[in-house]
């Protein structure tokens, strides 16, 4: 069954990206070049270059080996079952295609280039000796994350330092994850494409995920921070930076984390390992509610647009969740599904912490309406200010 479910999902992120790969062809015809903050335009082929884009972007879920990387022993996980419900790949590609994205985000570009990267993670580390080559691979990375990002992730490169990047990950709706913005520093190394990239996770030091440690380590046998063997690893002539950030969202921020640790993949579908990872997704989604207080109190630089309208946007949905989870719905579940858990003393405890944390939420959220409300230069009203002060 399990391996059946593999499958399922295997065929689902296949029909995915042969779709992303159509749409692509099509966008590709309409390039537009990438406006800067300074108003100019910068081309991701600058100096030139005319190799061809990375050699594949049909990239397979088959390709891709979710690796657990925890402190426990065993072998690595098989890939659970993700519903297309619970992820927001497809419709954020849709939406990204037929231009029905929310009008909040238009106002931030989902790939753009920026100069000023001093709070990069890797910003003191030097780019060290590059190549021509290296050079050219970087520059079709930019081209293939302009033209094929889903909806629901944004990127910023820097011009002055094209080894560096940052993306900010949507978490996928049917997870304890979900309405969360997650952010990622990525460096490409001098041997680029040869290895993967070096990609840390702004943690807030909370370990939301076994893949996502405190210390902003990512584990992914793609990025060869776990075990893998073939095509589950980096290749330096089919993986993509794009591979990389897809399946950071679709395969690590899923909807059942308990079962990315890989001592725990014997549990899967017993009533034992079910009880223990709806606790983990009431863990999780708390540490998230923990992570949308930090983004929203302390934004990463060239983001704080996106950190602003997103958390407006979905303001009423987030406060909503945090109410039907403390009421005991399912966390990740439809709230019109009515599931939910048992009145046992686990529970008793999530709802304590989830209500204290959703008491500071919506008063951060208050404030970053108000924020909203002024770059959309709108008039708060005056409830709207009060609830702030």
């Amino acid at each position: 069954m399990l391996f059946r479910c593999f499958l399922c999902g295997v065929d689902w992120i296949r029909g995915w990206f042969s779709r992303s790969c159509f749409n692509s062809l099509e966008l590709a015809r309409k390039r537009r070049r990438i406006p800067t903050k300074k108003g100019k335009s910068i081309d991701p082929l600058w100096q030139g270059a005319s190799a061809a884009p990375h050699s594949t972007v049909n990239v397979l879920a088959s390709n891709i080996l979710l690796n657990p990387c925890s402190s426990g022993s065993g072998n690595v996980l098989s890939l659970q079952k993700h519903e297309p419900e619970c992820s927001s790949n497809i419709s954020s590609a849709i939406k990204a295609v037929d231009g029905s994205e929310n009008e909040d985000h238009k106002l931030f570009n989902q790939f753009d280039v920026v100069q000023d990267y001093s709070d990069h993670h890797y910003a003191k580390t030097s780019p060290g000796k590059t190549s021509k080559d290296w050079t050219k691979t970087i520059q079709n990375e930019w081209k293939l994350l302009q033209r094929d990002l889903p909806g629901s992730i944004y990127v910023r490169v820097y011009e002055d330092r094209i080894d560096l990047l940052r993306a900010a990950i949507v978490g996928p709706s049917g997870t304890p994850y979900h309405d969360g913005l997650f952010f990622f520093d990525v460096r490409f190394p001098p041997e680029y494409p040869r290895c993967p990239p070096k990609v840390y996770y702004h943690s807030g030091g909370l370990r939301l995920n076994p893949n996502l440690y405190e210390s902003g380590k990512v584990c992914l046998s793609l990025l060869n921070t776990w075990w893998g063997s073939g095509c589950e690893k980096w290749s330096k002539s089919n993986s993509t930076m794009l591979q990389v950030l897809i399946s950071i969202q679709g395969l690590v921020l899923n909807d059942k984390p308990y079962f990315n640790e890989p001592g725990y993949k014997n549990t899967v579908n017993t009533p034992l390992g079910e009880k223990h990872s709806m606790a983990y997704n009431q863990t999780a989604f708390v540490l998230s509610c923990k992570t949308m207080l930090y983004s929203l109190r302390k934004p990463p630089m060239h983001f704080e647009t996106l950190v602003v309208h997103h958390f407006h946007e979905r303001e009423r949905a987030i406060l909503d969740a945090c109410s039907a989870y403390a009421s005991g719905i399912i966390v990740g579940s439809s709230v019109r599904d009515g599931a939910k858990y048992a009145c046992d003393k686990c529970f008793a405890g999530f709802k304590k912490s989830l209500d204290a944390h959703t008491e500071l939420l919506a008063k951060e959220l208050a404030k970053n309406r108000a924020q909203a409300l002024e770059l959309k230069g709108d008039t708060p009203a005056a409830d709207e200010i009060a609830s702030t002060s």
